[in-house]
């Protein structure tokens, strides 16, 4: 009870049921409103059970109406419901508002399969239902397009215009991922709008699992209409697998089987080639079914070979010629090679001294240009080490430098590379998979000051297919080549906003931000060359850059710009190379050859896409130059190694690429530095180990220029032959043997184990293979000395295995492959309607025929009600209510001098005789109070006589104070007032006049 009272105290006046009307009114008000916004679906409130809070309604009211708050009724009411007011916002805000918006806007995303197994027909069948049926959409709808194959991309997001015209995205098209299509067609439905899907598609899935994607659907309430795409294939032939033996014997006689399979009986050519050299040709009369054939064959000398089996049948009795070839391979051990790697358009100086010394040194070297390095990295088991002897990045292909370093990372093969002009940073290694695999990075982290480049890009509408996404493609591959501290720009044409920068000149080390604007870029066929050309030169010139480049690829088809911009360029020493892509006509376009003659740069017309990279890496490459370092040095000794044993004095080199050494690199020679205290290292020979491999950076060269004085040292051949010893792969004899196939989708492992102590092993392997994907299987044991695991493989490709077997301090690894020639995609031979139908029915969709019309996708709506959350709202009428609340409590308003301010009170007139009759009265009272405090402080005294010629008005004011002061007041005899009924103002002159009283009384 103390409790309640301590809550609800007393009341200091009294109270009753009509003083609970103001609560009764509010709240009841307040639950119609809230009732009203939920409804009518104006708001939603995420937390209902917050509006329990009102409970403490009752209390607030008490604490008011009890007179605690020391307020007139009339304030007090006011205040009252500011106050609840402010309870009701903070409770709505509890409850979590969100404000719903009604939309009757559909938004269609159209998820079309282009996948290989469709046909280029039906992709350009479905592609034309896509153009008319949203074409003819209602105005205000959305339509997008996503196109799909392994990998799905957006081509056109949602939106009331749809101009579709080709598909520039970047699509594999070897199989087909139905979960990813509709995954990303339902990511890019706005949510506010009710939303559509429409796939096309042939209903067959080789990627993905459909069905995780069903539930989301259903949640988000999308339906999906299907068009299935109708074939089924009768006649069909494929060549299943090629059977080699897995350890061979030089100059034995072996047997390899090819298996066909075939829909109908039938003939034709077999044809087996060895390492791209047809070895056999055969005609073959076939069986429906399958069908087995063996062909002798017979290894001449240790190496790697490769076997391609292919069926060759008539025109109309097959359909898919992806098909028709498999692939694998043998590999013989020997004695191993190096392979120096040369640049096709170098010096054949620069490898001749290092070939000969490495011939020296009792090893077998092939040499080989850069055009014709392999693609994969299983023909690179043969050799022990790769070296790359002064060779471009722009000479090799992204693959062959892939390849390069998973035979380092997944084989433990070496990797060197020798400086020169046209190496690390100069050669455009630059964050490349190559940069990885060395001990030294093209960065130049240190405080060495390197003059810096600008590069300004202009892309224009590559009118060829997935134009734009080659374009995005190789602007990204020239801005890698860039230094951290270089500067790039790239300009492109939007049709909805004009010419302008999709990013100023910016640090190329700034790549990761640069990329997203890269790939966002809406590229647009530009009217002309001037305007964009103009930014671009504007931007270059305000640059501090010592050298400064534009790159500009176009078909040719905009206007050239004026003589006097080109000669601006000219002026400013800013050249432009043009790079003319599928010219409009056929032809080449002289007026882009022209601008690039006029500014010293360089023009292509390159006839393939593809080498679209190497053009702009070497174009970025201009900019590289300020990293080669022509001086003459002696090379100090950082660290000691076997590199270097019996060797005491080493010549001078005469220049070199600087590079920055990485953290866990071994630093073995650098340059001295050109000053005391200068504690930079600049490294010429580091070393450290990469995966299973070893690689090392010379960053000088070991030829007739850099290193001249070291191709006439006497302990040259020494050097070289110790260098090699320590990066080249060592070969373990090892027990394990390692058997690979495929079988269906997966891949199988087979181990043996012939050490000549049996024990259980674990054994784990590790498998590299497309896309830069990796799993790591345990294998499990199927008998004595047997080890297998199945892999599921994930596309066509070459695989990399490594076994790795421990038992105790035991440890043996052992390495090998398996190639997948075609992806299941190929072996698809009639489409799913079935599984197309599942989607509809369980979505809410429809089947749709090749005759729909746009009204049978669009027409069939319902309005989609979204919310947002709007907290901030009611948080923000929160905090204007709070100043509100203290005002009425604290300040008094006088209104009467409010009006009089504003000039709508009575007019004050000049001074009237009552004024001053108070005036005098106030003076009488003032002298009256003087007088008495001089009696009480002297009263043996009296009063001096004064002379009142000069004082005449006090004498009569005293005079009229005596007699006013003799007379009697009387006593009002009102009766008192009420104090609760009294604002505050007349309680503070009520207590004020009683207390003069008072005060007079005692006097």
């Amino acid at each position: 009870m103390r409790f309640l009272c301590d809550i609800f105290p007393t009341p200091r006046r009294s109270v009753t049921w009509r003083n609970a009307l103001p609560l009764f009114v509010f709240l009841i008000a307040y639950a119609a409103l809230c009732l009203y916004l939920e409804l009518s679906n104006t708001l939603l409130f995420a937390e209902p059970m917050a509006f329990v809070l009102m409970v403490f309604a009752p209390w607030v009211w008490w604490m008011q109406v009890a007179g605690y708050s020391g307020l007139s009724r009339a304030r007090g009411t006011f205040s009252f419901l500011i106050r609840m007011s402010m309870l009701g916002i903070f409770v709505i805000l509890m409850a979590e508002p969100r404000a719903v918006r009604t939309s009757d806007v559909l938004s269609v995303v159209y998820a079309v399969d282009i996948s290989d197994s469709i046909g280029d027909t039906s992709t350009e069948k479905a592609l034309e239902f896509v153009a008319n049926t949203a074409r003819d959409k209602p105005p205000a709808d959305e339509a997008g397009l996503v196109v799909f194959g392994r990998n799905a991309a957006v081509e056109l997001p949602p939106k009331t215009a749809f101009p579709y015209e080709a598909i520039n995205v970047r699509i594999s098209r070897d199989a087909t991922d139905l979960q990813q299509s509709l995954s990303l067609a339902a990511a890019t439905l706005p949510e506010e709008n009710r939303g559509r899907i429409v796939l096309i598609s042939d209903g067959t899935e080789t990627e993905g699992r459909l069905a995780e994607i069903i539930g989301d659907l259903q949640g988000r309430g999308i339906a999906v209409d299907v068009l299935p795409i109708q074939y089924d294939y009768d006649d069909e032939v494929w060549v299943e697998r090629l059977e080699l033996p897995q350890f061979v014997k030089i100059g034995d006689n072996y047997e390899a089987a090819v298996v066909l399979s075939s829909l109908r009986d039938g003939k034709g050519r077999l044809v087996l080639s060895e390492n791209g050299e047809e070895i056999l040709e055969e005609e073959v009369v076939y069986q429906a079914g399958k069908n087995r054939y063996t062909i002798p064959i017979k290894l001449r000398e240790p190496g790697y070979y490769e076997y391609t089996a292919t069926i060759e049948v008539d025109s109309g009795k097959d359909n898919l010629r992806q098909n028709n070839s498999v692939m694998n391979y043998i590999f013989v051990k020997g004695e191993g090679k190096v392979l120096l790697v040369t640049d096709p358009a170098g010096d054949e100086r620069d490898v001749k001294s290092f070939a000969k010394a490495v011939r020296q040194s009792k090893r077998l070297v092939d040499v080989m240009p850069a055009y014709d390095f392999p693609r994969d990295s299983l023909s690179l088991m043969p050799y022990d080490c790769i070296v790359f002897v002064n060779a471009p990045a722009d000479a090799f292909d992204t693959v062959q430098l892939k390849a390069v370093h998973d035979a380092v990372y997944h084989q433990g093969i070496g990797f060197l590379m020798i400086g020169g002009a046209n190496s690390f940073g100069p050669g455009g290694y630059h964050r490349t998979v190559i940069e990885e695999a060395l001990p030294v990075s093209m960065d130049i982290t240190k405080k060495k000051v390197l003059p810096k480049g600008a590069l300004a890009i202009i892309l224009h509408t590559c009118e060829f297919p997935e134009g734009n996404t080659w374009g995005k493609r190789i602007t990204k591959q020239a801005i890698k080549v860039l230094g951290a501290q270089d500067e790039v720009g790239v300009l492109a044409y939007d049709s909805m906003n004009g010419e302008g920068w999709l990013f100023e000149l910016t640090p190329a080390g700034e790549y990761n931000k640069l990329v997203p604007k890269i790939n966002a870029a809406q590229i647009g066929d530009m009217p002309s060359f001037a305007r964009t050309m103009r930014l671009g030169l504007e931007g270059l010139k305000a640059s501090d850059a010592s050298a400064k480049h534009m790159i500009i690829i176009s078909d040719g088809d905009p206007q050239p710009p004026s003589p006097k911009l080109v000669s601006q360029f000219k002026d400013a020493q800013i050249s432009v190379s043009m790079v003319a892509m599928f010219p409009h006509g056929g032809a080449d376009i002289s007026k882009m050859r022209a601008i690039s003659a006029v500014t010293g740069g360089r023009y292509y017309f390159p006839a393939d896409p593809a080498l679209l990279p190497s053009i702009f890496i070497k174009e970025s490459k201009t900019l590289k130059r300020s990293m080669i370092q022509n001086r003459s040095f002696l090379p100090q000794l950082e660290m000691n190694s076997s590199i270097l044993k019996g060797i005491d004095a080493i010549p001078q080199l005469h220049g070199y690429v600087l590079t920055t050494a990485k953290d866990k690199a071994l630093t073995i020679l650098r340059v001295p530095p050109e000053k005391e205290g200068d504690d930079e290292l600049d490294p010429v020979l580091s070393t450290w180990r990469y995966g299973l491999g070893s690689t090392a950076a010379f960053t000088s060269d070991l030829s007739a220029n850099w290193g001249k004085d070291w191709v006439d040292w006497d302990k040259y051949q020494a050097f070289v032959k110790q260098l090699m010893t320590n990066v080249s792969r060592v070969g373990k004899k090892g027990h394990l043997r390692l058997y690979t196939y495929t079988s269906g989708n997966e891949g199988v492992i087979l181990v043996e184990d012939f050490h000549p102590e049996e024990a259980f092993l674990e054994i784990y392997a590790r498998v590299a293979g497309p896309r830069e994907r990796t799993e790591s299987i345990p294998l499990k044991q199927i008998g004595p000395r047997r080890y297998q695991a199945n892999v599921p493989l994930w596309g066509k490709g070459r695989y990399q295995v490594m076994a790795v077997g421990k038992a105790g301090e035991r440890e043996d690894r052992i390495v090998g492959g398996l190639i997948v020639p075609y992806s299941p995609e190929y072996l698809k031979f009639r489409s799913s309607p079935i599984a197309l139908e599942n989607v509809a029915r369980k979505t809410g969709g429809q089947e749709l025929t090749a005759d729909a019309t746009s009204a049978s996708i669009f027409n069939r709506r319902a309005p989609k009600q979204s919310s947002r959350p709007i907290f901030d709202w009611f948080l923000v009428a929160l905090a204007c209510m709070v100043p509100v609340d203290v005002g009425v409590r604290r300040i008094q308003i006088d209104f009467n001098a409010i009006k009089n301010w504003l000039g709508l009170g009575q007019q004050a007139g000049p001074s009237t005789e009552t004024m001053g009759t108070l005036l005098d009265r106030k003076q009488a009272i003032g002298s009256q109070l003087e007088r008495r405090s001089d009696e009480q402080s002297l009263p043996e005294e009296r009063p001096l006589a004064v002379s009142t010629a000069n004082r005449p008005r006090r004498t009569a004011l005293k005079s009229t104070t005596e007699k006013t002061a003799e007379k009697p007041q009387p006593k009002s005899e009102s009766p008192p007032k009420d104090i609760s009924s009294m604002s505050t103002t007349e309680r503070l002159l009520a207590l004020k006049k009683k207390r003069q009283d008072q005060d007079q009384n005692d006097d």
